[in-house]
């Protein structure tokens, strides 16, 4: 139930500051959020992260859809039970249909956030939620993953049927 409740308020707010950004700036307008450090800069983004795939919105919307369902899928089946992988699936899932809905409702993503101290792409709250999410999950799968599994089995608490 948290973790719905979670990529709601992640698609809501994702959503919600993309329709703040479109109804107080032009295309290509620019307003400081933080001076000096971070600009609000309205583009739409027709490729993927870095522009990769530039005006292939169909082939990025069917990519993400079918990944978003896999996600979904490991979610509600619980692949990954530890909270920590949880948690950053659901990141994952809230911020890939954040963008979802721009690609399918718009033809492009709704980018604002602009770094004016390096150059790096202009990215959005769903960007910044997939990104959170992968690296935690990455960092889950690399350091805990199979660790509850291997620690049954040294302390001779493992299921003997293999889970069956």
């Amino acid at each position: 139930m948290w973790y719905l409740l979670a990529i709601v308020l992640s698609v809501a707010t994702d959503q919600a500051v993309k329709l703040y950004v479109t109804a107080h700036l032009a295309l290509y307008e620019s307003a400081p959020l933080l001076p000096g450090l971070v600009e609000l800069h309205y583009i739409q983004n027709t490729g993927g992260g870095f522009s990769i795939l530039e005006g292939h919105t169909w082939l990025l919307t069917l990519v993400t859809a079918l990944l978003m369902a896999g996600i979904a899928l490991l979610l509600v089946r619980r692949t990954f039970p530890h909270p920590l992988a949880m948690w950053t699936l659901t990141l994952i899932l809230g911020g890939g249909l954040g963008n979802l809905i721009d690609r399918v409702r718009l033809g492009y993503v709704v980018d604002m956030f602009n770094f004016q101290f390096i150059s790096f792409p202009v990215f959005n709250v769903a960007d910044i939620l997939v990104v959170c999410g992968a690296v935690g999950f990455a960092a889950y799968y690399l350091l805990l993953c199979g660790r509850d599994e291997k620690k049954g089995e040294d302390d001779g608490t493992a299921d003997p049927a293999g889970g069956a």
